[in-house]
């Protein structure tokens, strides 16, 4: 394997797979990437059996095709330790790999490609179109929610229900849920479900551009695909069913507040750092025309922020996880907020005033 490439052409791929590989990993070979160069097309692929992630670039001049591993993390540094716009030649020899620009020479140690673990194939079951931009949207404004190294492990993912005519994305710890849905034909017959791992979910979004086109997902038994242009993503799908998310969403709620979505974000900011550090809980007061935050910590410290909303009924007194209200406000598009309320032991549901594609549900906590 021989040829010269350009420092930028390969960065941005490298950078990308190189946030697949694990640092500390069990086969050695799982701490390198895949190169192969086959007439001018060089293709790199990283993967932790879990996620793995090919993409492709040009090379400027290939001398000789060819394949083998490399330590993605080592390799990373050194092209981004070149300047910008150089040229780089690589190549191998005697099972090292020699990198050379300007008056920089690097040896790296290398590992057979035959192995390198590939995904295995399956067959598809079914697949969808969605722009970037608006799938970039739908996993920011939901990924928050997942939980992480949970017990039930189908928690530390995301749900993609794929219905005739939607995509709806959910997301929830147990203690908070957030759900979005696009309107999308497609030719599916009965709805499906599928979770992606938590990984998953943050590498695909890393991948998706906001001014690129359609990306295409293909769904397996086992595995979702995800290609763009210059990239082959595939994940391992969570075997598991996710729990029934219409059962944990609140109805019947009687009692509706408006409010500013900044100014109650800050306040309730403000409050949280006299709130106690393990629990997070915040009191929240409602009454005619204002909300009243109330925090307070082992060290008898207390924040206390009044904010203005459009409330009118009887008084009501609730506990939160303040992190989770937080991270609600800053994630909705809108300049208004609606809750919804029934009682203090129900769960609080969060949405644009005017409604919209996005829900979120807040379990309450006992204070």
């Amino acid at each position: 394997m021989q040829f010269q490439i350009s420092r930028d052409a390969l960065l941005k791929p490298l950078s990308l797979i190189s946030g697949v590989v694990e640092r500390r990993q069990t086969l050695p070979v799982l701490a390198n990437v895949l190169l192969v160069l086959k007439d001018k097309e060089l293709c790199l692929t990283g993967t932790d059996l879990e996620v793995e992630l090919i993409g492709k670039t040009e090379v400027d001049q290939a001398y000789q095709s060819g394949e083998v591993t490399v330590p993605a993390r080592k390799l990373l540094d050194i092209f981004k330790s070149l300047g910008e716009g150089a040229m780089v030649d690589v190549a191998l020899a005697e099972n090292k790999l020699m990198i050379k620009s300007g008056r920089s020479r690097f040896t790296l140690a290398t590992l057979a490609a035959s192995e390198f673990p590939s995904v295995e194939e399956e067959p598809d079951t079914f697949s969808l179109s969605v722009g970037q931009a608006e799938l970039r949207k739908l996993l920011d404004n939901t990924s928050f929610a997942m939980a992480q190294q949970d017990v039930r492990y189908y928690l530390n993912g995301m749900l993609f229900e794929v219905g005739k005519s939607y995509l709806r994305l959910v997301s929830t710890d147990g203690h908070r849920l957030a759900m979005e849905t696009v309107n999308l034909s497609n030719e599916l017959v009965e709805t499906q479900q599928q979770i992606l791992p938590r990984k998953g979910v943050v590498e695909l979004s890393r991948l998706l551009s906001d001014e690129g086109g359609e990306i295409m997902l293909t769904f397996g038994q086992n595995h979702i695909r995800a290609e763009v242009p210059e990239f082959t993503f595939t994940s391992k799908l969570v075997d598991g069913k996710f729990p029934d998310y219409n059962r944990v969403l609140p109805k019947g709620g009687n009692k509706s507040v408006i409010g500013d979505c900044q100014e109650l974000r800050q306040a309730f900011a403000r409050a949280s750092i006299l709130s106690n550090e393990k629990y997070r809980g915040v009191r929240v007061v409602l009454r005619e025309g204002e909300m009243t935050i109330l925090a307070n910590n082992p060290d008898q410290e207390e924040a206390e922020e009044v904010v203005a909303v459009e409330y009118s009924g009887e008084p009501i007194e609730m506990g939160f996880n303040v992190s989770y209200l937080i991270d609600v406000l800053s994630t909705l598009r809108s300049k208004k907020v609606r809750i919804t309320l029934s009682d203090p032991g129900s769960s609080a549901l969060l949405e644009a005033e005017k409604g919209g594609d996005a829900l979120y549900v807040v379990m309450p906590m006992r204070l």
